[in-house]
């Protein structure tokens, strides 16, 4: 398995941070910035960057668009889950118009998934 650290993608990862869309702006800002476990955005994974990131958790949070739910994007999708599993991290993919729709929901799931992620992984210990 390739090393998590990709210094290559560094700066590219710098970049989505400062660009990010209006969907990943509303989850930061709203929600995860201030979650009490830590999350990164725009995280360097090995050859991905992963939209929002925490060690603690051992959680990707992926915010999907519309492109994602095109043939080729869904077998990437696969293959890009499939590496992150391999490093032990649970994936959790949102489409975009969850969080415009109904961020409360989303934020209750997210919620939701890093208590059941933090609670096997203390059952582990």
């Amino acid at each position: 398995m390739q090393s998590k650290h990709n210094a290559q993608l560094i700066p590219f990862a710098r970049q989505l941070r400062k660009e990010m869309t209006k969907e990943e702006r509303h989850l930061w800002y709203d929600f995860l910035r201030t979650y009490p476990v830590r999350f990164c955005r725009q995280k360097v994974l090995g050859k991905y960057i992963a939209d929002f990131y925490s060690a603690k958790a051992k959680m990707v949070i992926e915010l999907d668009g519309s492109q994602h739910y095109k043939n080729a994007n869904i077998e990437n999708d696969a293959d890009r889950t499939m590496f992150l599993e391999g490093y032990g991290l649970t994936v959790v993919r949102i489409p975009n118009n969850e969080v415009t729709s109904n961020f409360q929901g989303v934020c209750e799931y997210i919620d939701a998934a890093v208590k059941q992620s933090l609670g096997q992984k203390s059952k582990n210990v």
